[in-house]
């Protein structure tokens, strides 16, 4: 393919993929409005997905699960199974794969593949492709996906949100030329990467609409600097960035973070967190054969309306992935710039990544005795489970070691 030459880039989306995966695990659910929620023993919680059935009743996601159900009061209610939507996203992917090696995740239910090179080998048109890729993934995962087709990923993405989420067959090529008939005449909030904050800057600037965006001449979006020429470039579809799988394979920080079930008020107690987030940080350093040389942590309150807490960060003399090393660090971060309020939320984090391969060997450090002893608790782990081997104030009441393995980005398993 020459430079000149333009690209067929898809954008796959999932629809409603949470409500969709369970669906499909739970048939008799099929023709019933459903929806992904928190806490449905306690009636709490957020709406994390809607099916298109729940949503005819005017059901949204991110709304409380309360406000919901007065809309649809025969909502079916499922709680998360992240596992298995992460499962099922993998699998996705890895059909994808087997009609271009150009495949990108941009979410969990959004991919882009580059079919530029395939083209020709599956059916007469890019749409036609789409039609095959479609069917497959609803055969093997029970997933509805729809396509946006563009020549890069900008337009595939407006195109995918815009138009294929609302076709009846959810498939749309979009030409660069026909943006201004299929796209321009929307409201400027509905372009990708519009906040609400953005919008009212450009309302005031009597930007109105995404094609008053594309025409507006970049030097009136100077003052946002190249967030103003990002939003200008996507207005009018330009963009020159390759699919490229590794996107997200290149790690520059190793963090954990989470809130916690109610307020430490202790210090013995947010050590006791700490730790266990250190724990995982720098297993997962070297799960990855890295180390890092600056730490870094978050705490915050639970009072929304009188914020409390710091984020700081530390230069490490080496680079390590020991935990009590890491550990240590925190501890200094920790005690330099708590305010001794109430703590609600923790997190930590590891950066300045280099390759563990080479370290400094030092003669007034048990450097290696340390590493042998995380070396031992991974073993451990690896073979009987993450808490088959805990550290002994991870079992206290403060220890949130046990509750974290049993949950995937805060949502149980």
């Amino acid at each position: 393919m020459t430079k000149t030459s333009k690209r067929s880039i898809m954008l796959i989306d999932m629809q409603s993929f949470y409500a969709s995966v369970e669906k499909a695990n739970f048939p008799e659910y099929k023709n019933k409005p459903l929806v992904v929620a928190g806490d449905p023993e306690r009636r709490s919680g957020i709406i994390l997905a809607a099916c298109p059935l729940a949503k005819k009743f005017g059901v949204t996601t991110a709304e409380a699960l309360w406000q919901a159900l007065k809309k649809c009061p025969d909502l079916v209610i499922i709680r998360p199974h992240m596992e298995q939507y992460i499962k099922v996203s993998m699998q996705i992917t890895s059909i994808l794969e087997t009609y271009s090696d150009l495949v990108e995740s941009y979410s969990i239910d959004e991919l882009f593949i580059d079919c530029s090179g395939s083209l020709h080998l599956f059916g007469n048109s890019i749409t036609e492709m789409a039609k095959l890729i479609q069917t497959r993934i609803m055969s093997e995962t029970g997933v509805y996906a729809r396509a946006g087709i563009g020549e890069n990923k900008v337009i595939a993405k407006l195109c995918c949100d815009m138009i294929a989420k609302k076709n009846a067959n959810g498939i749309f090529y979009l030409k660069k030329d026909e943006l201004d008939q299929h796209i321009w005449n929307n409201p400027i909030r509905d372009m990708w990467g519009i906040g609400s904050r953005m919008e009212k800057h450009l309302l005031k600037l009597g930007i109105r609409t995404i094609g008053d965006l594309a025409n507006t001449p970049i030097k009136r979006l100077s003052k946002w600097g190249v967030n103003g020429q990002v939003i200008w470039r996507v207005a009018n579809g330009i963009d020159d960035s390759p699919v490229t799988p590794s996107t997200h394979s290149q790690q520059k920080v190793i963090g954990n973070g989470m809130t916690l079930p109610k307020d430490y008020r202790e210090a013995w107690e947010v050590e006791v967190v700490l730790l266990d987030l250190c724990s995982q940080i720098c297993r997962r350093t070297r799960e990855k054969g890295l180390m890092g040389s600056v730490v870094s942590m978050g705490l915050s309150g639970a009072d929304w309306d009188n914020p409390t807490g710091f984020s700081r960060q530390m230069k490490l003399s080496d680079p390590t992935n020991v935990t009590v090393d890491v550990f240590s660090a925190i501890k200094k971060l920790f005690y330099a710039h708590w305010d001794r309020m109430p703590v609600r939320r923790l997190s930590v984090a590891i950066s300045n990544l280099t390759s563990a391969d080479t370290y400094q060997l030092t003669m007034f450090d048990d450097f290696e005795k340390k590493r042998a002893v995380d070396k031992v608790m991974d073993d451990i782990k690896d073979r009987f489970g993450e808490v088959s081997i805990l550290r002994a104030s991870s079992l206290t009441s403060a220890g949130q070691a046990k509750d974290r393995n049993s949950k995937i980005g805060g949502h149980y398993k």
